[in-house]
């Protein structure tokens, strides 16, 4: 993993500035948890029991009821990944997930309008909103992995 990658150089339009920070903090906490061994990815290095492939397991949940509209009944069962998970399915899936939400925002030109999703009984927030918010969780949670890594082996750096 390179030691510290420097923030986006974005384009000049809102969506392109958004998406750019976004696609930044959700490439660097895949990193994060990309090259992380067994068992110290799963494990808990914080009273709280937070691990590093939960935290992506959650977010890959995150970012699917964000812009694809499922359905999450228990939030806090997502910060634990199945034991039979492997590192390298939990990033596929993070990696596979966040390639189709793009695909949803990529077909959205108004950053006014609601997250095209499928959520009966809930009104979609906006794209501008979905994207900010993806940007305050993934980053949250990209911290959280930094201090779990660097707990782990050391590693720092996005």
């Amino acid at each position: 993993m390179p030691r510290d990658t420097a923030p986006p150089r974005t384009g000049n339009s809102e969506t392109e500035t958004l998406r750019g920070f976004l696609d930044y903090l959700r490439t660097s906490v895949a990193a994060k948890v990309d090259s992380c061994p067994e068992p110290q990815v799963r494990t808990a290095r914080v009273p709280s029991g937070t691990n590093l492939l939960g935290l992506l397991n959650h977010l890959t949940f995150v970012e699917r009821a964000m812009f694809l509209g499922d359905r999450v009944t228990d939030w806090q069962a997502t910060f634990q990944a199945a034991p039979a998970d492997s590192v390298a399915d939990v990033v596929a899936r993070y990696r596979k997930t966040v390639a189709r939400a793009n695909a949803v925002v990529d077909r959205c030109t108004d950053l006014g309008a609601p997250v095209p999703r499928q959520r009966p009984g809930r009104p979609a927030p906006s794209i501008r909103w979905a994207l900010a918010h993806m940007i305050e969780e993934t980053g949250r949670h990209a911290g959280q992995a930094d201090i779990l890594r660097e707990l782990i082996n050391g590693t720092t750096g996005r």
